[in-house]
């Protein structure tokens, strides 16, 4: 998603160009080029697939729309499995229209889990929680800390569900650096992704993820807690931003990479 202006093809041939050995991919595009040829196109460049984004939307409360959800986020598991990927992320869901119950809402993806869990363990698929900053509680994800994903992926076994802990979304939460130690001694720590915080945000809220270095976060600190807790799987770079996707998709992929290994002094793969 960071350089979404770049086709699958063109980004398998510049990731393994750059020395990147991985994709975060999303299922819009892969689906719009083919699952099977996707995942083909991604082996072929000597890459993998480092986890795919996204499933969830579990907070429906009209049956029929619930079973929908559950139907489509099996379709996420079964696409993960195709890729490759052993890791399915999911974006839980706002609050449905006209409701305003939080708790319940949280109950009912933790109900949806109940289900979709043990489907994915037996495809070999891990179902990643990422908590969304609390702005987006309302319309897209009411889990807005690392510790409440926690707490929904530990009614489920580490090797089935876990959590993301993605930069933009918890550097501001003091408790989270606790939980990211709790996590790791789990072993659910499923995913690390980085983007900046940036300020003033954009208008659209949404696509106001900042690059690497141009915000507030220590990034190089939050690398250091993960590394501590024992995580030792890929790191992505996941930035929503208009302005950088208005830009030349090789340039800004390029310019990526060197503001990882400069804010993480990255000398690994990792």
């Amino acid at each position: 998603m960071t350089v979404r202006q770049l086709a699958l093809p063109d980004l398998s041939a510049h990731c393994a160009r750059l020395g990147i050995p991985g994709i975060g991919l999303w299922r819009e595009p892969v689906q719009a080029y083919g699952v099977e040829a996707a995942a083909k196109l991604v082996r072929d460049a000597g890459l993998t697939v480092t986890t795919l984004c996204r499933g969830g939307f579990l907070t429906a409360t009209d049956p029929a729309e619930r079973a929908r959800a559950l139907d489509d986020n099996r379709a996420a598991i079964d696409e993960a499995e195709t890729l490759g990927t052993d890791t399915l992320v999911l974006v839980s869901g706002g609050l449905p229209a006209g409701d305003r119950d939080l708790g319940g809402a949280r109950e009912r993806i933790a109900d949806a889990l109940a289900e979709l869990a043990p489907y994915a363990g037996e495809r070999g698929v891990r179902l990643a929680i990422e908590p969304l900053h609390p702005m987006f509680a309302s319309d897209r994800c009411v889990v807005s800390t690392l510790d409440q994903a926690l707490g929904l992926a530990e009614r489920f076994p580490a090797s089935q569900v876990g959590v993301v802990v993605d930069t933009y979304h918890i550097w501001w939460d003091d408790r989270a650096p606790a939980a990211v130690e709790r996590a790791g001694a789990q072993g659910r720590i499923h995913s690390f992704q980085l983007a900046d915080w940036i300020t003033p945000l954009p208008a659209g809220v949404l696509n106001g993820r900042g690059q690497i270095g141009d915000g507030a976060i220590d990034m190089a600190r939050w690398r250091e807690r993960v590394d501590a807790a024992g995580y030792d799987g890929p790191i992505e770079v996941e930035l929503f931003n208009d302005e950088l996707w208005a830009r030349d998709g090789v340039e800004l992929l390029e310019e990526t990479a060197r503001r990882y290994a400069h804010a993480l002094k990255a000398t690994s793969p990792h």
